[in-house]
């Protein structure tokens, strides 16, 4: 699928990773629709894509929350004609280790509500949106692309047993969909990013980027851009479906 002309929907694209792929979508002549929780960032995003002459709408949501997502794909479609790219990038982290020990004794846990929120959003919101989504691509019979933004945590990463189980379901979805929805010209991806280079990262000290960044084998955080390439590839290559593509550096937790 070339993305010029084509209508591409980037869940969490007022910022990070999200922004970076709606980027590389726009200068292949791609129509924007930026779903975001944060209206702040949303109006800033599309202003500057305005600004670059970018065809862009913004859209608040909870990927969450069903009935919104609902509503928030029928107005896609009601504003550009039809929706033939889904990039689910929205997530959120609340680490924890299962069990905290001090000098023998249990101290804290991970509680049920930071599990909870993190599999809402980074699970049932990617089901959510690609659900909707798939059906109204084949309501379209125009075929369509969904994306999902897993993560290498999806091998076990210490302190987010709930991080780790969302993406790797993500990935397990992923398979699912593109063997579901290949006879309807639909295809589904997911690109598993290591250690990334945004806002929070770059906010770290040096001393802790530096002990992020030893055991990758480049011995550097990726770029949002190397992301977003990696996305752009997924779409434009019609063969590409039921994989998931690792962007770490070489690293393997």
């Amino acid at each position: 699928m070339q993305l010029n002309g084509k209508v591409a929907v980037v869940t969490g694209g007022a910022r990070g990773i999200g922004k970076a792929i709606a980027n590389a979508f726009a200068e292949r002549g791609a129509t924007l629709a930026l779903l975001d929780l944060n209206q702040a960032d949303l109006d800033a995003t599309r202003a500057e894509f305005e600004a670059s002459g970018v065809k862009v709408s913004a859209h608040t949501l909870n990927v969450a929350k069903e009935d919104d997502v609902i509503r928030v794909l029928d107005a896609v479609v009601a504003t550009h004609g039809r929706l033939d790219v889904l990039v689910n990038n929205a997530g959120i982290i609340k680490d924890a280790v299962l069990v905290k020990v001090k000098d023998g004794a249990v101290v804290s846990k991970m509680t049920l509500a930071q599990w909870q929120a993190v599999i809402d959003v980074n699970l049932t919101g990617v089901f959510l949106c690609g659900r909707e989504a798939a059906e109204r691509m084949i309501k379209s019979g125009q075929g369509g692309v969904i994306i999902n933004i897993s993560s290498i945590s999806r091998a076990g990463n210490a302190g987010q047993s709930n991080y780790s189980a969302a993406k790797a379901g993500v990935a397990a979805m992923t398979t699912t969909w593109a063997k579901e929805l290949a006879r309807f010209g639909i295809r589904a991806g997911a690109i598993a990013p290591g250690f990334i280079k945004t806002d929070i990262l770059s906010g770290m000290p040096p001393e802790m980027l530096e002990k992020m960044t030893a055991p990758v084998p480049l011995k550097r955080l990726g770029l949002a851009q190397e992301v977003a390439h990696t996305a752009v590839f997924i779409v434009e290559n019609d063969f590409f479906t039921g994989r998931c593509i690792d962007v770490d550096g070489g690293l393997r937790l």
